[in-house]
């Protein structure tokens, strides 16, 4: 098969078209032909040395995918959307979604949603799955204090995360803030539902969002950034609010006032999703299939690609990446 390896670390001309043999499924996994794949910050992580590969994943970038099914374990007991050979599906990987096949546990496979492209389709795991994790199970959007009258602030509200985290819980009923960094993206956040998108370059996202909230704060925080944002965020965050943590864009350090913590009941927490077991990702799958599934057969929401690139060009695809231009998803296809 034809894929994408990282020669060495280092720049995005380190990803080199290759040919590597054909994997085969294990136990529990399905072989998938992909048509397209997901760009992910992630992958520019690997690429430049600082995402360590779990033990076992393949070495080659790529933690989503769509295509069809050509093979694999379909008879194991997690097969629980009665997936068959020929099925269009969509993944979500450790590694190797940068190549013409690519292995999957069957927990992390779902049936690509009616009415979405290959491309559209590829566009949704690796996100999907990181917000329905993040702002639904870890920080319980929705059934804190306030129950559905609760609110969100996304920070980065124009990347894959952040659009997928507006539309989904706009389809929800919450009310949703974002930060991005011009007024173009601010302006893309609101055009998906974004009750307000406030410029971080130019205005204080935490006064905004205080005198958004009257005073109260938000009660849930998407955070991307980390560092010193954490502690502005305190400042903004309502009492019994949850903090979830899920990059640290801005370092890995903060100095925050842990009074308020204690005061006003803050949780501050975070997670990584690569490294969890497939069963825990698999309960993600189910969640998604029950609750958003329905919503993007339906049109109500919609994963937002920004630009495909043909897979040969996976260099030009993280350069792009790195830039912080783009809104919504990369995606590359075979």
């Amino acid at each position: 098969m034809k894929a994408i390896e990282i020669r060495e670390y280092g720049a995005p001309d380190v990803l080199q078209l290759t040919e590597r043999p054909d994997p085969v499924a294990k136990a529990g996994e399905v072989l998938i032909r992909v048509a397209a794949a997901g760009v992910n910050r992630p992958d520019v992580f690997q690429r430049t040395g600082n995402y360590p590969v779990p033990p076992g994943a393949s070495d080659l970038p790529g933690l989503e995918v769509a295509g069809v099914v050509v093979g694999g374990d379909l008879a194991h007991a997690a097969n629980r959307f009665g997936l068959k050979v020929g099925d269009r599906v969509c993944a979500l990987v450790q590694g190797g979604g940068y190549a013409e096949l690519c292995t999957a546990p069957i927990e992390q496979v779902l049936p690509v949603p009616a009415g979405l492209s290959d491309i559209e389709a590829a566009g949704l795991p690796e996100t999907f799955f990181t917000v329905w994790s993040n702002v639904f199970d870890r920080g319980l959007l929705g059934k804190g204090p306030r129950g559905a009258q609760e609110t969100l602030l996304i920070q980065g509200g124009s990347s894959g995360i952040g659009t997928t985290a507006i539309q989904i819980a706009k389809a929800m009923g919450f009310k949703v803030f974002v930060t991005a960094g011009t007024d173009d993206k601010c302006k893309a956040c609101e055009a998906l539902g974004a009750d307000r998108a406030i410029n971080y370059k130019t205005q204080d996202f935490a006064a905004e969002v205080k005198a958004l909230t009257e005073g109260k704060g938000v009660d849930v925080i998407l955070d991307m950034v980390a560092g010193s944002y954490l502690a502005r965020e305190l400042s903004c965050i309502a009492d019994d609010g949850r903090i979830v943590i899920i990059a640290l864009l801005g370092g890995g350090k903060a100095e925050i006032p842990l009074s308020d913590v204690l005061r006003r009941r803050i949780t501050i927490t975070g997670s990584t999703l690569r490294p969890r077991p497939p069963a825990f990702k698999g309960a993600i799958a189910d969640a998604l299939h029950k609750n958003v599934w329905p919503l993007l057969a339906a049109g109500k929401i919609k994963p937002v690609i920004h630009k495909v690139f043909p897979a040969a060009q996976a260099a030009d695809a993280h350069r792009l990446m790195e830039s912080s231009e783009h809104v919504g998803k990369i995606m590359l296809t075979w």
